[in-house]
C-alpha cells in the first residue's frame, strides 16, 4: 500500500512493480499531479528550484509553462505509461495496527488492510501558520503560500512577507517591481552563492541526523542557505532583501507591532512560513518519538534512503525528513520498495506476486480492501 500520489509515491510504486509487488496507491486528488496542481499561476518551470526526474521519466526542462500545467500533465502521463495503480480520489483518515497487518481506513468508509505501508503524504495539505496575538483583528489580507494568488493580487498595497525561506524569496522578487513590500523573519537569511553538491549532501546529512534523533525536521532552508537567481535580481536592486527588523510581537488591526514600539503599517501579510508533514493519519500507530518526530532506522550510508519507521519496520516514510526533495524522493522510492520486499519475506507472506497490468486494480498482494459494509470486496492470497 502507498499513500500519494506525487513524486514520492509515483517512485515507491514503480519500484514496487519492477520488484513484483502487488500494491494500490491511494491519492487524495481528483488527478494527477500531487501538490503541483496547487502550485500559483505565476510560478514557471523557470522559476522552481528544480524537479529531479522520476525513474524511467525525466522530468519538463526550463520554460515558461507553469509548473501547475507542466509537472502535473507529467505525472499523469507517467502513472499511465508505468500502468501504475493509483485509485483516486481516496483521503485517508487514519492507519491503525490489527495485528500484523495495518488497515487504512478512508472518509468514505473503505478500508484496505495491508501487510505494509509507504507513506508519502508530503507536506501540501498542512500549511503552517504562527500564532500570533491579535492576528484576528488585522483589517487587511492574509495569505499563505499554499494559498499565494499572484502577485497582481497585491498591487498598490504595502506587504510584509513573513519568512525566511525560497517562497519568501520568490514572492518578494514578484511583488518588489509592483509595490511596496516588508521581508520580516526570525533569523538572519544565510546566503549561498556556492551551494554545490558536496554541501547538499552536509545539508541532507544533517537533517538526517534531527530525525535519526526522533526530532521534527528541519526546514530545508535551515540547511542549505539562500540564493537569488536571475529574475529576483531586480528586487535584489530595490533592497527588499534587506531585513530591517526583528520578529515582530503582535499583530493589530492596521499593522504590526514590535516588542520596542515600533508599528509597521501593511495591508496584507504573506505567510511564508512552510508547511508541516502530514502525517497525522499515522498518529494511531504512535510512530512519534518523545522529542516530536518520527524516528528512520538508517541502514546505508546514503541518507537519503532512510525510510524505515524506527518504531514499526512495516511502514516507510518516503519525501519525510532526509528525503523531503525531489531528489530524495526518488531515491527514498527505491529504498521503500526493498524494505517492503525484506518486510514481506520476513513476515513470511511468500513470494511478491506479479504487478498488476493496469492503475484499475485496486488490490495487491500484500493488501485486501474492505467495503464500507463490512465485507472483503476483493484479497490477493
Amino acid at each position: 500500500m502507498v499513500i500519494g500520489a506525487g513524486q514520492a509515491g509515483l517512485s515507491a510504486s514503480y519500484h514496487l512493480n519492477r520488484l513484483g509487488v502487488r500494491h494500490v496507491v491511494l491519492d487524495a486528488e481528483r488527478r494527477p499531479g500531487g501538490a503541483w496542481q496547487h502550485r500559483w499561476d505565476s510560478l514557471t518551470m523557470h522559476d522552481v528550484h528544480g524537479v529531479a526526474d522520476l525513474p524511467d521519466g525525466r522530468a519538463p526542462g526550463e520554460s515558461g509553462e507553469r509548473a501547475n500545467v507542466a509537472v502535473p500533465s507529467w505525472f499523469g502521463i507517467y502513472e499511465s505509461l508505468h500502468s501504475l495503480p493509483v485509485v483516486r480520489p481516496v483521503s485517508v483518515r487514519s492507519v491503525t495496527s490489527v495485528g500484523d497487518l495495518l488497515a487504512v481506513h478512508a472518509a468514505d468508509g473503505r478500508t484496505w488492510f495491508t501487510r505494509t505501508l509507504v507513506n508519502a503524504t508530503g507536506t501540501w495539505t498542512r500549511p503552517f501558520v504562527p500564532h500570533y496575538p491579535g492576528a484576528s483583528t488585522f483589517l487587511g489580507e492574509q495569505v499563505h503560500t499554499h494559498d499565494y494568488p499572484g502577485a497582481a493580487r497585491f498591487a498598490g498595497k504595502r506587504v510584509a512577507v513573513v519568512g525566511g525561506g525560497a517562497s519568501a524569496v520568490q514572492f518578494l522578487g514578484e511583488l518588489a517591481p509592483l509595490t511596496s513590500v516588508l521581508w520580516i523573519t526570525r533569523r538572519e537569511p544565510v546566503w549561498r552563492s556556492d551551494f554545490d553538491a558536496e554541501r547538499g549532501r552536509e545539508a541532507v546529512t544533517r537533517v538526517a541526523e534531527r530525525v535519526a534523533a526522533g526530532l521534527p525536521p528541519a526546514s530545508v532552508v535551515s540547511v542549505t542557505g539562500l540564493s537569488l537567481r536571475p529574475q529576483e535580481q531586480e528586487a535584489a536592486r530595490l533592497g527588499v532583501y534587506e531585513r530591517r527588523l526583528p520578529m515582530f510581537a503582535r499583530i493589530e488591526p492596521t499593522g504590526l507591532r514590535w516588542e520596542s514600539g515600533t508599528f509597521e503599517p501593511v495591508d496584507a501579510i504573506l505567510w511564508a512560513t512552510g508547511f508541516r508533514p502530514a502525517i497525522t493519519h499515522l498518529a494511531p500507530l504512535h510512530l512519534r518519538s518523545p522529542h516530536g518526530g518520527i524516528p528512520l532506522l538508517r541502514e546505508s550510508a546514503d541518507v537519503q534512503t532512510a525510510v524505515t519507521a524506527a518504531y514499526d519496520p512495516r511502514v516507510q516514510l518516503v519525501g519525510y525528513g532526509p528525503s523531503a526533495s525531489t531528489i530524495g524522493a526518488s531515491r527514498a522510492g527505491r529504498a521503500a520498495a526493498l524494505a517492503v520486499r525484506r518486510q514481506l519475506t520476513d513476515s513470511g507472506s511468500g513470494e511478491a506476486q506479479k504487478a498488476p497490468r493496469s492503475a484499475e486494480s485496486q488490490f495487491s498482494g500484500d493488501s485486501r480492501t474492505v467495503t464500507s459494509g463490512g465485507k472483503f470486496a476483493a484479497s490477493a492470497k
